[in-house]
């Protein structure tokens, strides 16, 4: 399944396809979040119990649709939940990412020695300048587009000034000259 195409799809209405060894056994409404965040959209998140073997995630149009098996009902599975929500966001992350860091290395005409999809607490991205490399957290892809592109390209930047010096902002502006909006809608994040 390609987790990309199905958050650009079209408006389906979002239908629980169930074969008869898939019997649906219900909806589990204690378990968080409720609502998750794709490129900036909101997306409901339900999870329902079905005669399965392994936890899946189906992606909808406006659903994220989390199906665990019907031995599973009577468990503590909020960290489950997040674990199988952290794999979606590393996959989406795995796609998306490769994409910016792409246009990133055209632009500037260099790129990290190596970079990395992990999950980072309390930051958005980091950037090591002695080592060249650039680490971005999962959570990221829970932003716009042009939101992840302009930290990648902050990231970029920090690859040359490890500071926010007016060099660091002279570069910046050469490539996202209205970086200062994209600043401000993620003012309280750390990146």
């Amino acid at each position: 399944m390609n987790i990309l195409k199905l958050v650009k799809s079209s408006n389906t209405k979002e239908k629980i396809q169930l074969n008869n060894d898939n019997f649906l056994f219900g909806k589990d409404e204690t378990l968080q979040p409720k609502f998750a965040k794709i490129f900036g959209l909101n997306f409901s998140v339900n999870i329902y119990y079905l005669r399965i073997n392994s936890p899946e995630l189906n992606l909808k149009k406006n659903c994220i649709n989390i199906h665990l098996p019907i031995s599973y009902r009577k468990k503590d599975n909020q960290e489950l939940v997040n674990i199988i929500l952290l794999k979606m966001y590393t996959k989406i992350a795995e796609n998306e990412i490769e994409n910016i860091m792409e246009k990133a290395r055209h632009e500037f005409g260099f790129a990290p020695e190596d970079y990395e999809i992990k999950k980072i607490s309390g930051s958005l991205a980091t950037c090591n300048k002695d080592l060249q490399s650039i680490c971005i957290n999962p959570y990221i892809v829970r932003y716009s587009r042009e939101v992840i592109e302009y930290i990648i390209f902050h990231e970029f930047c920090h690859l040359k000034f490890k500071n926010h010096t007016k060099s660091f902002y002279n570069m910046l502006k050469k490539y996202k000259p209205n970086y200062e909006m994209f600043a401000k809608q993620i003012a309280n994040l750390k990146y």
